[in-house]
């Protein structure tokens, strides 16, 4: 799909029974730049017209007003459109040049609200390479989100309740010491977890144990409630770390504790309902007529404890209630469908028509030399270590390209940490990838390093340029030129599609084809030279600048000046 309001104008005169929209779903770009700039396939419309498509395209072309195009040719099915360049070159860059960041910008979201569940590490624990998908991807459609008109607001569930307290209460005053916690919290905690899950491989009543803990945690043991407090309060110093490292922020840190004191609400409905049905001593709801796959949602365990269903749906009621959202997406792993598509049925049959807009944005896992990672099991990549061996990585790189750089530490933190988002970023997010830390931090091929090292060699290029750019005769028609034009013109519409899709990728790739599109002009072309074309020509660096650093932003990745 392409931005080319003229193209879908001088199509819907002749195509009368399709809207705008259809039209514009259809255009796709050409395989070859010979084929033309922008091409609409007439496959769809043969049952319609009840003709063949080669026949539809020959025809339409013959009645389709040209003017204003190069021109307008019949390809088998396709329709063929050759853009006039130098006016199209023109509007393009003015339209940039004028814009500047807020190019590609549109109102379609109309300020409504879309809440996102993101991040959401678990208190006692510390942030791991596990984490980093929900935390950059949730990020980034935050990010995309308010580039498409809405409001987002990101919420940090923070995994702050549960049994797994229960559990490190009873490991850390069975064989812990204040000591060792205050020397090194998350790290010690970390082990008490890790020693726990070994010893109840042995002795299956520690978990009797760590059950017992939490129901007091829930009935408002003062011991508990205060381990709970402090193991909470350094789990968050630590993540605080993290996050501005990411440059990420949230508007909400509300976890699943926050939510204790309206669950009642819940099981009011779903007995008002006569939804809750007992099993085993337990109370569930009972899906089968919903779809006779699902298994039931189990809603309080026999000893009356909540579960993590208790607390989604309390959550999800809250965030309706307070935001009144238009969506609300959970950036949770691929493997949580089956809960989702039970929180959903659920509140369906509480009667809350919203529940449709409830969205699981799930992606795929990152393994490390084809391995998973788990917690319980101490097997762990520690997100900080990640960055700082990023960082390091990065600091080398730039010390032999550019050796005499001022603020070389910060560039490579803003590298390094840049590399590491735009990878995870880069991947369609429902894959699975291995990660190989020394093949995302360089500075060539498919990198983030690499979009930044373009950007800035854009603006060394504005720099050592003394003239005053305007936004005047920017009509440029080169081979090579015209490549970036297309692509710039693309960056609207690729900003309207990852939002329709909920896919950070089509920015990060974006933003490789604009660079690769931009260094093969720079190789090959004299951009410097005082003739009448000059100002063009910097307008059109100046374009590219603009619109990569706003890719990078959108990612969560930083731009750096000079690299």
């Amino acid at each position: 799909m392409v931005d080319n309001i003229q193209i879908v104008d001088a199509l819907k005169a002749v195509l009368t029974d399709l809207t705008v929209e259809q039209i514009s779903e259809k255009l796709e770009a050409p395989k070859s730049s010979d084929l033309g700039d922008v091409a609409f396939p007439t496959f769809t419309l043969a049952k319609i017209m009840h003709k063949a498509p080669q026949q539809i395209a020959a025809d339409i072309v013959a009645t389709i007003d040209q003017s204003g195009f190069e021109k307008v040719v019949a390809t088998g099915p396709y329709i063929n459109f050759f853009l006039d360049k130098e006016a199209t070159s023109n509007k393009v860059l003015k339209t940039v040049f004028d814009l500047e960041s807020a190019y590609g910008d549109n109102l379609d979201g109309q300020g409504t609200k879309i809440t996102i569940d993101m991040s959401s590490p678990n208190i006692a624990k510390p942030m791991s390479m596990g984490h980093l998908r929900s935390t950059v991807i949730g990020n980034a459609l935050a990010n995309i989100t308010a580039k498409n008109g809405y409001e987002p607001v990101k919420i940090n569930h923070l995994g702050d309740w549960g049994t797994q307290f229960g559990k490190l209460i009873y490991a850390y005053k069975t064989w812990g010491s204040e000591q060792e916690v205050k020397s090194d919290p998350i790290a010690t905690l970390l082990k008490y977890y890790v020693e726990f899950h070994e010893k109840a491989k042995e002795d299956e009543s520690l978990n009797d144990e760590g059950r017992a803990w939490f129901k007091k945690l829930e009935d408002g043991d003062r011991e508990a409630h205060e381990l709970w407090q402090w193991f909470r309060a350094e789990s968050l110093k630590e993540f605080s770390e993290i996050y501005d490292r990411l440059d990420i922020d949230f508007d909400s840190f509300n976890g699943e504790a926050f939510y204790n004191d309206k669950m009642e609400k819940v099981i009011d409905i779903l007995e008002e309902k006569n939804l809750l049905v007992a099993s085993q001593g337990a109370q569930i709801v009972d899906l089968s007529d919903i779809n006779q796959n699902l298994t039931p949602a189990m809603i309080k365990r026999s000893d009356g404890a909540t579960l993590y269903m208790t607390r989604d749906l309390a959550a999800a009621i809250y965030r309706k209630e307070k935001y009144n959202f238009a969506k609300s997406l959970y950036v949770v792993g691929g493997e949580q469908r089956e809960h989702f598509v039970q929180m959903k049925a659920v509140l369906s049959l509480m009667g809350f028509e919203w529940a449709n807009d409830i969205e699981h944005i799930a992606f795929g896992l990152i393994t490390f030399n084809g391995k998973k990672m788990s917690t319980r099991k101490g097997d762990v990549v520690l997100l900080k270590d990640v960055l700082d061996d990023a960082h390091e990585l990065a600091l080398k790189q730039i010390q032999e390209k550019n050796p005499s750089l001022d603020n070389k530490d910060l560039v490579a933190e803003q590298v390094g940490a840049g590399a590491v988002v735009f990878h995870d970023l880069m991947n369609d997010r429902t894959n699975n990838f291995d990660f190989n830390l020394e093949e995302v931090v360089r500075f060539e091929g498919d990198t983030g390093p690499y979009v930044q090292y373009t950007n800035a060699r854009a603006k060394s290029i504005l720099r050592k340029s003394s003239i005053q750019l305007t936004s005047e005769q920017l009509n440029l028609s080169d081979a090579q030129t015209w490549d970036i034009i297309t692509i710039l013109n693309n960056f609207p519409s690729t900003i309207q599609r990852a939002w329709q899709q909920r896919e950070a990728s089509i920015i990060a790739k974006y933003s490789l084809n604009l660079s690769r599109a931009f260094n093969k002009y720079y190789a090959n072309s004299k951009i410097l030279v005082e003739d009448n074309q000059l100002n063009a020509r910097l307008v059109l660096v100046k374009s590219v600048s603009i619109v990569l650093t706003e890719c990078l932003r959108l990612l969560g990745v930083k731009a750096p000046e000079e690299m």
